[in-house]
């Protein structure tokens, strides 16, 4: 009977969380624009109308490079004549891949020691809150940049795992914050009470309540993540051509804005600002989702 009121209670709690969610008007905007983005990302050899390799320098109608919008390019093409629109769709796949994967491996770093940090306090707290400043306080994107640039030609696993080794410390705050506060709460002490090993009590009690703020902060954290990894790529540290990189599309083209051809290094800029706010609106719509102190 307990087990089965403590369903019903978690199933009206998740109701009432996506009752607020449904209403905050920037939440849903947020909803289909990061759902849009994935379905692109999936359907990319589908959905684009050219291969994004594949260099048209003449067709029937003249030559193609840097050729404006048109009706057979609807966001123009590159100086190889490679179709843009076709390039932003594939590059999709490449920052999802990395926001996705590199919050994986945040996820894998921070909560672990993050939950340590909190449950146990003392000299392990010490000790990792230490960690936590030490790598908070040394400047992100230049240790980015020196991890990758041990490798010559770093792949894209190397990219999120170094992406990832550095972004964990923002997850591992926010369980850490949760865990000190919840170790003291009545269904841990019972769970002590009982002689339940503490693997269980962080992993198997406390953890299940500390989940929607570390989701909220991974959500708005993927964000920030495929900026970093378009930062990269601008600098010749990301992927490397022929990739269709949205930040590699962006290096190349805006040395020809001045002659105006804009739209080569102005459409995967737009297609970042997309992705970054339609995950930002909906971390920002899952933490008031979930705040339940916000309900009216």
């Amino acid at each position: 009977m307990n087990a089965t009121a403590k369903k019903n209670g978690a199933a009206a709690l998740r109701r009432e969380a996506w009752i607020r969610f449904r209403r905050n008007r920037l939440a849903m905007a947020g909803l289909f624009m990061a759902l849009s983005v994935i379905l692109a990302a999936a359907f990319a050899p589908v959905l684009a109308p050219y291969n994004p390799f594949k260099q048209l320098i003449w067709t029937q109608g003249g030559e193609v490079r840097l050729a404006p919008p048109s009706a057979a390019h609807i966001m123009g093409t590159d100086l190889y004549g490679r179709d843009i629109f076709s390039r932003i769709l594939h590059g999709a796949r490449i920052s999802l891949q990395i926001g996705i994967f590199a919050t994986l491996v945040s996820l894998l770093v921070g909560v672990p020691l993050g939950a340590l940090a909190g449950y146990y306090g003392g000299f392990t707290d010490d000790a990792i809150s230490w960690l936590i400043n030490v790598v908070f306080a040394f400047p992100f994107f230049l240790f980015i940049i020196a991890v990758v640039a041990v490798f010559q030609n770093p792949s894209m696993s190397v990219i999120y795992l170094a992406i990832g080794l550095v972004n964990w410390v923002g997850i591992a705050r926010v369980t850490r914050a949760q865990f000190i506060s919840l170790r003291e709460r009545e269904f841990v002490e019972a769970a002590r009470a009982l002689g339940l090993p503490d693997r269980r009590i962080i992993f198997g009690h406390i953890l299940p309540n500390a989940l929607a703020p570390v989701i909220v902060q991974a959500t708005m954290g993927i964000g920030g993540i495929i900026m970093i990894e378009a930062g990269l790529a601008f600098l010749g540290f990301g992927a490397q051509p022929p990739t269709p990189s949205w930040g590699l599309m962006i290096s190349d083209g805006q040395r020809y804005l001045g002659i105006g051809k804009w739209w080569w290094a102005v459409f995967p800029g737009l297609a970042i600002t997309y992705t970054v706010l339609a995950f930002n609106f909906l971390g920002d719509g899952l933490r008031d989702a979930l705040d339940a102190r916000l309900k009216r």
